[in-house]
């Protein structure tokens, strides 16, 4: 009889198909509840789908619930966990600790990982498919090195979940603004979750921010956040090249923005892209097409210290919490 299969820190022996890649890039995991060696279990009771996923999702279906409904369910079902084949992603939860090394049982926490590497079985929900957070009951798998923390008290659970959901947009945004004195941010999808905590950031660490938003709706929704509003499409280069900015922080949940966001952004600045619609060879070749000298990031979702942020955001700043409760409405 040979070794005993040992539990990795980072979940490779969940992985089902194919053999030896990671859990976020694997078709398949295993969301069995039994608990290996440094893992924890979590009672499911809501689930976040990113932004970028949803949508894609709802415009496949033009708009009706109960085939959104039935596609996450059944992409969850087959794969073992939440990973939308078309945009790569997935979104995080919240749940209640069963068992597991990481928190005392009874806790409520968030995960701060992607659900495209958790292991995640849901048994029943009353979600509608209607919107982005999905009410459910099933059970999920924190691996050792997996990143969660405790919900706060003061807040609703779906607001706390929205704003962990994007918690590191922000805190990079924070990193990126105190890099350049006294400098110029603009953020393209201002309204939207990640936008508006990077607005809130970005003026907190020192820039002038341009928020650009889709139609006057949103204008209105950050005209406190930012220093400037400009209505514009965020994938219309022609329409942000005369921005100059130093920093350009890209949240907008569909796909075509590279180029503007290149062009929005003065030589020796930064390109931020938070969107999970972001194509990694249409910002590449532009930026070589376009002769620009930018340096572009792809926010990785953590930082030290993320979630703090974020929640210190939402609660010191009412147009943050504005904008938020008015896409959870």
């Amino acid at each position: 009889m040979g070794p005993l299969p040992t539990a990795s820190p980072i979940g490779l022996h969940r992985v089902l198909s194919p053999p030896g890649v990671l859990p976020q890039a694997a078709r398949r995991l295993d969301a069995s509840p039994g608990l290996w060696p440094g893992e924890t279990r979590l009672r499911v009771e809501r689930l976040n789908l990113d932004a970028a996923s949803y949508r894609q999702l709802h415009g496949k279906h033009h708009g009706d619930g109960a085939a959104v409904r039935g596609e996450v369910l059944e992409i969850i079902r087959t794969r073992g966990k939440m990973h939308n084949p078309v945009t790569g992603s997935g979104g995080m939860l919240v749940g209640v600790v069963e068992e597991g090394p990481a928190f005392p049982a009874g806790t409520r926490v968030a995960t701060l990982v992607s659900l495209t590497l958790t292991p995640l079985v849901i048994t029943s929900t009353t979600w509608d498919g209607l919107s982005e957070q999905v009410p459910c009951d099933g059970h999920a798998i924190l691996f050792e090195r997996s990143v969660a923390a405790e919900l706060p008290d003061d807040l609703p659970v779906p607001l706390a979940l929205a704003v962990m959901d994007v918690c590191g947009a922000p805190a990079l945004t924070d990193r990126v603004v105190r890099r350049y004195r006294d400098p110029v941010v603009a953020v393209l999808g201002a309204a939207g979750k990640s936008g508006s905590l990077s607005l809130a950031a970005a003026r907190r660490a020192g820039g002038r921010t341009i928020g650009v938003v889709v139609n006057e709706r949103e204008a209105a929704t950050v005209e406190g956040l930012a220093d400037e509003v400009l209505v514009a499409d965020a994938r219309d280069a022609v329409a942000l090249s005369d921005l100059r900015a130093d920093v350009t922080v890209v949240c907008v949940d569909v796909p075509g923005c590279e180029h503007a966001a290149i062009l929005a952004t003065r030589d020796g600045g930064t390109v931020v892209f938070f969107s999970m619609a972001t194509s990694f060879s249409a910002a590449a070749l532009g930026a070589e097409g376009l002769g620009a000298d930018v340096t572009m990031l792809i926010g990785n979702g953590y930082a030290p210290g993320h979630a703090e942020l974020a929640l210190r955001l939402l609660r010191e700043e009412p147009g943050v919490r504005a904008a938020f409760e008015e896409r959870l409405r």
